[in-house]
């Protein structure tokens, strides 16, 4: 029964490496700034997925002291990076309302 858990987890290991490696291409292809925020988070999550499962391959508790930590870092990745794009995206609203403004005070 213990080496079909390790196959199992083996399998899922590399199911979850190559959806890592597809959201990786999806982040960098984009092509908005929001899809590079979800891949990256995607990364993130399966990232931590896969740091578990490894922890329970090996049956090594002290991995998932390292899965926690992965999972605090990727999640301030991603509140930083959606707090970057919010700045970007309120810049370019009060542009364009500006640019509207401008362009009604000339008629």
């Amino acid at each position: 029964m213990d080496t079909a858990f390790k196959s199992f987890f083996l399998i899922c290991i590399i199911i979850l490496a190559v959806l890592t490696f597809l959201c990786l291409i999806r982040t960098i292809k984009g092509p908005r700034l929001v899809d590079r925020i979800v891949g990256t988070n995607m990364i993130g999550t399966m990232t931590i997925a896969i740091i578990a499962l490894l922890a329970a391959y090996l049956n090594e508790s002290s991995i998932l002291d390292i899965c926690l930590i992965y999972a605090i870092m990727s999640f301030v990745a991603v509140i930083v990076l959606t707090k970057i794009y919010i700045g970007i995206y309120n810049e370019k609203k009060s542009a364009q309302h500006k640019k509207e403004e401008e362009s009604q005070d000339e008629y």
